[in-house]
């Protein structure tokens, strides 16, 4: 029981979100959830690689955008049914991750470095897809409505949010069983200290190339289901840089380097863009386009600043400094 403890607060947030459109049927609020868990996975596998790892990539759009057009690719060029298709999008997302992350790390490149050579990749996909005819070119790829199970197509919204939840929740236990495990206490020591980590016999390489090729499956997953939930791709929409921003930014704001962090992150973010929206439109009668990104902008420099750790760090600091009744901790 004691092993399971870590796992208690994962099942309490999953169930609490489960029951969440049962109560709420707004399909605006359904949208945003939905979305919201999308860019969960691809936060969680940013977090892996950067969070636990220390390996910032400023080009994740490279995973997303393989799983959400090899997803797509499938089924409409080749037939494939959409179950069958996403496991090979996410192993080849995975694939990408482990040869971007062996030409990267076999050339010992570390921080901006790196984070400038995985964004140079994810810019050489998206020109290629955007040029090249077998991914639709500037066009993209429309994946034809067909409402079936088999298809991954729900005719109850709530489903693909049911699905994408699931996923989610596989994601967290997998990184608080890899926080728990050898293979991540290597990891935050090649975070905290890749020289001296190598000095005590860690495979440095090794352990970067399993990071990255984890993150990039992760990622891949997020696509595939973006494709499902849109029908839709382009060279923009899946290599863009909104995603690798998104990716990053959501464990930062929420608690980098924790099991919870990109979930709170990726709600509290789209969160605000959406209010901000709403509200800038009942303000000025319209809409205000980029209104989100001027608000993930504020709330960036906001947490740099003032919460480094974020909101996790932010509450747990709040509740260390919350009085204590008289008496407790006496001796």
């Amino acid at each position: 029981m004691k092993g399971a403890t870590p796992y208690l607060p994962i099942l309490v947030a999953v169930a609490a979100l489960a029951v969440l459109p049962v109560s709420a049927t707004s399909n605006t609020l359904l949208n945003f959830l939905t979305f919201a868990l999308i860019v969960t996975l691809a936060a969680q596998g940013w977090n892996l690689l950067a969070g636990y790892g220390g390996q910032f990539s400023f080009g994740h759009a490279a995973f997303f955008g393989t799983g959400a057009y090899a997803m797509a690719l499938l089924q409409v060029r080749f037939g494939v049914n959409a179950w069958a298709a996403l496991p090979v999008a996410v192993l080849l997302g995975a694939a990408v991750g482990f040869a971007i992350g062996f030409l990267a790390f076999r050339a010992r490149l570390r921080g901006a470095y790196f984070a400038l050579v995985t964004l140079a990749f994810a810019e050489v996909f998206r020109i290629l897809a955007n040029a090249w005819a077998f991914t639709g070119g500037a066009a993209g790829v429309l994946v034809p409505l067909r409402l079936q199970v088999s298809a991954m197509q729900f005719e109850d919204k709530r489903a693909l949010y049911w699905l994408a939840l699931g996923f989610v929740a596989a994601v967290l236990v997998l990184t608080a069983a890899v926080a728990r495990s050898r293979f991540g206490a290597r990891l935050v020591a090649l975070r905290e200290n890749e020289d001296a980590a190598r000095a005590l016999g860690v495979d440095t390489l090794r352990v970067k190339l399993g990071a990255i090729t984890l993150s990039a499956g992760i990622t891949a997953l997020a696509g595939c289901l973006y494709t499902q939930k849109f029908l839709y791709l382009d060279a923009g929409l899946a290599y863009g840089t909104w995603i690798s921003v998104e990716a990053l930014l959501a464990p930062i704001v929420g608690g980098l380097g924790t099991v919870f962090g990109p979930l709170i992150g990726a709600l509290v973010l789209l969160g605000l863009g959406e209010t901000t929206k709403i509200a800038i439109g009942h303000v000025l009668s319209g809409s205000l386009p980029g209104i989100d990104l001027v608000v993930f902008g504020a709330l960036l420099v906001l947490v740099v600043a003032y919460a480094p750790n974020g909101v996790i760090g932010l509450a747990d600091r709040l509740l260390r400094r919350r009085p204590r009744p008289a008496g407790e901790g006496a001796p």
